[in-house]
């Protein structure tokens, strides 16, 4: 009972098997009967010769008769019970693949909201640093001691916000004026203008907005895979001030999806046939548990316009899907957690 896949394929073999017999007998049977029939004609021609011929022949005929009464009633019996065995065999695997399906898809809105909580916080971050006052004073005076002090600033940030790769602080015009690790990613200098996340940020309409961008691998930050957020600084760190520049955060990302999709509640056996994800609304994975196709592989799904659910695919896998939900004011970027189990 613990594969009940190998019981089911064997019921189907056991109905291959039997109804190929039956049908082998049956023309075993067929022949005799014609057999019978040419020994009875060529007794009749023999006459009187060939009457003790003719009894012989006729008990074949009998016997012939049985086998194909008890091969009718094998058909009827034997193979009947088994179509009917190996439906219900079908029908059980497919009530235990609806079962999978449907528990994988509520692991896949688990681990898609895991992400959608943990973003939420990045979020709230980059507009609460957004408001400190060393980073507010850095674009405010346009001093290289308030650029210092702004670093020193972000460093103790980061060093209490392990989750980050940098911070930066970006004046109006786009040029990093200071960041949480100089020594780290040299950046101050650069200029950044063209980057969707300080346009996003520059956009904002008061301090209560932030941008949200995609993932990316950023070689400013020696390609490492991020997940930017950002908002802009504005005058006196009130709400409504004016925008002086741009705050951006950068989300370390692989390793923290990375322990979200590989923490999935699978068993040991499960986790050999099975794959989970993230996908991004661009259909890009952007996290997987066996660490292949990350920011490279376009992963389709097949969704029908459903928030969470489950199909087979050609090859037999079970995909499972949730789209993100969204947590309190983070409503998500329309990612999907996604989990792609082979048959057992």
């Amino acid at each position: 009972m613990s594969n009940p896949q190998a019981i089911v394929d064997l019921t189907h073999e056991v109905k291959r098997l039997a109804t190929s017999k039956i049908s082998d007998i049956n023309d075993i049977n067929r022949e005799t009967t014609f057999l019978a029939l040419n020994a009875l004609i060529e007794a009749a021609r023999a006459g009187n010769a060939g009457k003790g011929f003719a009894v012989v022949a006729n008990q074949v005929k009998q016997v012939s008769r049985r086998i194909g009464d008890i091969t009718a009633d094998l058909n009827k019996d034997l193979a009947g019970s088994l179509a009917t065995l190996t439906q219900l065999g079908d029908s059980m695997i497919e009530r235990l693949r609806s079962h999978d399906g449907q528990r994988c898809a509520d692991l896949a809105l688990n681990m898609i909201d895991v992400i959608d909580r943990n973003l939420y916080e990045r979020s709230c971050d980059v507009r609460w640093w957004a408001t400190d006052s060393a980073v507010v004073e850095c674009l405010a005076h346009a001093q290289t001691h308030a650029a210092d002090h702004a670093c020193e600033r972000l460093s103790v940030i980061l060093d209490s916000y392990t989750v980050y790769r940098d911070i930066w602080v970006l004046d109006e015009r786009g040029t990093v004026i200071a960041n949480g690790r100089p020594a780290q990613y040299a950046v101050r200098g650069q200029n950044v203008a063209n980057a969707e996340w300080f346009k996003a940020a520059m956009r904002t309409q008061s301090g209560a907005d932030y941008a949200a961008s995609d993932v990316e691998a950023l070689p400013l930050l020696r390609d490492a895979q991020v997940a930017t957020y950002s908002t802009a600084i504005r005058a006196g760190g009130l709400a409504k001030g004016r925008v002086l520049g741009a705050l951006v955060i950068f989300f370390d990302w692989a390793p923290q999806a990375g322990a979200v999709v590989n923490g999935v509640r699978l068993s040991e056996e499960e986790w050999q046939r099975t794959r989970c994800l993230i996908v991004d609304s661009k259909s890009r994975v952007i996290a997987a548990s066996n660490g292949k196709g990350t920011l490279n592989e376009r992963f389709m799904l097949q969704t029908e316009g459903r928030q969470s659910g489950f199909y087979r695919a050609i090859d037999g896998t079970i995909v499972s899907f949730a789209a993100t939900p969204g947590y309190e004011t983070y409503r998500g970027l329309g990612w999907y957690g996604v989990i792609c189990q082979k048959p057992a």
